[in-house]
């Protein structure tokens, strides 16, 4: 079958894409997931605060996911579910139909696409990953699993659990605990303080009387056949001690869902670990494009849709250009102790990108922090942000973008 446009990932940024790719005229607009149902993460984050940034409305989860299902379907995009990419054939050098192979209940299929939107989003990395030691005993789980036991399959969890994280989606599965029936012993972070807003902290100290404990990382896991608990470290004083509990959940610290860009042989970024993208959202396969948590883990859903929302744009302007190389794109790299940059490709005097600025993320804290952007030898910028947190946003502007010289190499950006 053929396709204006296909849609990988029917979360936030997918859907909100085909809504826009309809809108502005694209006819076939395919939108696929391996999973049963659309909507993404949000569908199983039963709290509010969804929608403020798109929708200029605030949803819970399971309400912001199912008004962009709605929407999509509505605006006439073809959203296949329990559908998976089982094979990319890619597309020739200067651009054109990109070849892709869907593996469904109903079988195998090709589909021949003017252009293709990844927006597979990411995922927390488990324990393994992480190389936590230990057993291998139940009840060790990411924020991810633990709410689909919740919220989809009602799933119980009495008993104490601890929570390894000190972020938004660590306060998160701390309430998602507390509905399951757990008794959370802590939010346990290996940095000095918490890294979500401050209301999150003091309604976590009030209303459930759950501590944060700072500077403190996990060394191992214990218990076989069931969790027995877990080893904790102070890394200030070296102490360490003993934790029984029968839950664990491993949160934040996120990573792209990338297995398919590199499949496809997209260029990837070193720092955000997705694919390299320039500010129209385009990679470095002309025609192919990525969105969302795929190449800013993580951001909230309302910003991955946004994003998905200007991918679309680009990806119209690229359909109507037609095969095209691809214009000099400079690649933009941040400095330790900045950790990524996203977008990371630069068009000199190109197009802005989403919401008119770069999404940076910092592995510090500071206060009224300088951030710079040189060229070689010269500095084309200097910003002032108030506040630099660790899994926080830090935004730059994108001004400078049209003083970058085609010529002069590389980006960086960095703290001063």
């Amino acid at each position: 079958m053929n396709a204006d446009v296909l849609v990988v990932g029917a979360g936030p940024a997918g859907l909100a894409a085909a809504m826009e790719l309809r809108k502005l005229g694209a006819d076939r607009v395919l939108v696929v997931d391996r999973d049963v149902a659309a909507g993404g993460i949000p569908r199983h984050s039963a709290h509010t605060g969804f929608g403020a940034r798109d929708l200029r409305r605030v949803l819970t989860g399971p309400g912001y996911a199912r008004r962009y299902a709605e929407a999509a379907a509505a605006a006439g995009a073809d959203i296949r579910l329990g559908t998976t990419v089982t094979g990319w054939d890619g597309a020739p050098t200067g651009g054109g139909p990109q070849r892709v192979t869907l593996t469904s209940d109903a079988g195998v299929q090709s589909v021949d696409a003017g252009a293709v939107l990844l927006a597979t989003g990411c995922r927390e990395r488990p324990r393994t990953a992480r190389l936590v030691p230990g057993d291998r005993p139940p009840g060790v789980m990411t924020t991810g699993e633990l709410q689909r036991r919740v919220y989809l399959a009602g799933q119980r969890l009495p008993g104490r659990a601890l929570i390894v994280g000190a972020e938004h989606v660590s306060f998160s599965a701390m309430v998602t605990l507390a509905h399951a029936g757990a008794q959370v012993l802590a939010l346990v972070t290996g940095r000095p303080r918490h890294t979500s807003y401050a209301g999150f902290a003091l309604a976590a100290s009030w209303r459930w009387h759950v501590p944060v404990w700072p500077s403190t990382v996990v060394g191992q896991v214990t218990g076989r056949g069931r969790l027995d608990g877990v080893q904790l470290a102070d890394t200030r004083t070296g102490d360490t001690r003993f934790v029984p509990c029968d839950v664990v959940v491993f949160t934040g610290d996120w990573i792209p869902d990338h297995e398919l860009a590199r499949a496809a042989g997209l260029a990837m970024d070193p720092g955000t670990r997705g694919p390299a993208v320039d500010t129209t959202l385009e990679t470095s396969v002309p025609g192919v494009f990525a969105a969302g948590n795929l190449v800013h883990a993580a951001e909230t859903a309302d910003v991955a849709a946004l994003g998905g929302r200007h991918a679309a744009r680009g990806i119209v302007a690229r359909l109507r250009r037609g095969p095209a190389p691809q214009p000099v794109r400079l690649p933009v790299t941040a400095e330790p102790p900045l950790r990524w940059i996203a977008p990371n490709l630069v068009c000199p005097g190109g197009p802005a990108p989403p919401r008119g600025r770069f999404i940076l993320r910092s592995d510090v804290f500071a206060r009224l922090a300088r951030i710079e952007v040189w060229q070689g030898g010269r500095r084309l910028a200097t910003g002032i942000s108030f506040r630099v947190i660790p899994d926080r946003p830090v935004r730059l502007g994108a001004s400078w973008t049209g003083r970058a010289d085609p010529e002069a190499g590389p980006l960086t950006v960095r703290l001063a």
